[in-house]
């Protein structure tokens, strides 16, 4: 796609400056967002591959600033292969990064981003297999302990002033915050998302 390309071939200054670190107050559109994205990532993905959809990230915390992004996690069943419906994420808008670093499938989808700026609705799409994944822990805890979201609100706007125009610093710098609260969350709401737990409907 010539649109990727173009921002394959930008350096991380430019990409900051094309795309800096907005806030903006909770939307709860982002919600339907989320679902309607869900379900286009159900005709993409056959259903007997889809483990967990789970909408993360701060859009899905309930009157938490947020980038105006809708992160989805997408857990996929033991040894699916992506590979094969990544023309078909590509042709709904999706960027597709592998980070091979981590553990497969592991990939990174981005959609909303142009060489012109951001579109009206930004998703990032992380790929992974069933795990006892952070991010929804972070997320419960934050929905359920108002004054963790609060603390979490007023980091994230200092931090944003902070790296503006440097996302990877903006993301690296609230890695404390969240290590934190993540392992709090892990002891409150214990197995809450373990893969054998969902399986089982508990």
């Amino acid at each position: 796609m010539a649109a990727a390309k173009e921002l394959a071939r930008m350096t991380p200054q430019e990409l900051g400056r094309l795309f800096p670190i907005i806030l903006k107050e909770h939307d709860e559109r982002h919600f339907q967002d989320y679902e309607a994205e869900k379900r286009l990532l159900q005709k993409i993905f056959p259903a007997e591959a889809i483990f967990r959809l789970s909408h993360i990230g701060s859009t899905a915390v309930p009157d938490l600033i947020a980038k105006p992004t809708v992160d989805i996690l997408l857990e996929l069943r033991d040894g699916f292969d992506p590979t094969p419906f990544l023309p078909a994420l590509r042709d709904a808008g999706y960027h597709p990064d592998r980070h091979p670093e981590n553990p497969p499938p592991h990939w990174s989808c981005y959609k909303g981003y142009t060489p012109e700026g951001f579109l009206e609705k930004v998703y990032h799409l992380h790929i992974r297999y069933p795990g006892d994944w952070g991010e929804l822990y972070f997320r419960d805890y934050l929905r359920t302990h108002p004054e963790s979201a609060a603390e979490y609100a007023a980091l994230k706007q200092i931090l944003a002033k902070k790296f503006h125009y440097d996302r990877d610093g903006y993301t690296a710098a609230k890695g404390d915050f969240i290590r934190r609260v993540t392992e709090i969350a892990r002891r409150e709401f214990s197995g809450r998302h373990n893969p054998e737990t969902f399986r089982n409907g508990q």
